[in-house]
């Protein structure tokens, strides 16, 4: 079976189909779109909107996450390079978010884009 032909048998999951499209149509309906595998887990897509929002989506595996992408035409596959992280821009409250029982803390400054 040549690669070619195993990337077509990947089917994209209907759920993360319809977020990736949600998450398009609410940040200008452009991304970027970096793969990050994270072990048994899966692959993470990370997003950055054309606004710099960011969003994600976990697959299974990374012939998935390649298949996901590439059934976009407004997704490019890209790095984190200088320039993909000059745009981003966090939502109000990603931090606390990501951040999880450390975010309820006092003596931690609050993040740069919180008021």
């Amino acid at each position: 079976m040549t690669t070619d032909a195993a990337q077509t048998d990947v089917k994209v999951p209907a759920h993360v189909r319809k977020s990736i499209e949600k998450f398009l149509t609410d940040h200008g309906d452009a991304a970027s779109a970096v793969l990050q595998p994270v072990g048994r887990v899966g692959v993470r897509i990370t997003l950055v909107g054309a606004d710099g929002i960011l969003g994600d989506q976990m697959v299974a595996d990374l012939p998935t996450a390649k298949a996901v992408v590439e059934s976009f035409d407004a997704i490019t596959v890209s790095e984190w390079d200088r320039e993909l992280t000059s745009i981003v821009t966090p939502r109000v409250g990603h931090w606390k978010k990501m951040a999880g029982w450390v975010a309820n803390q006092t003596r931690f400054p609050k993040a740069r884009n919180e008021v």
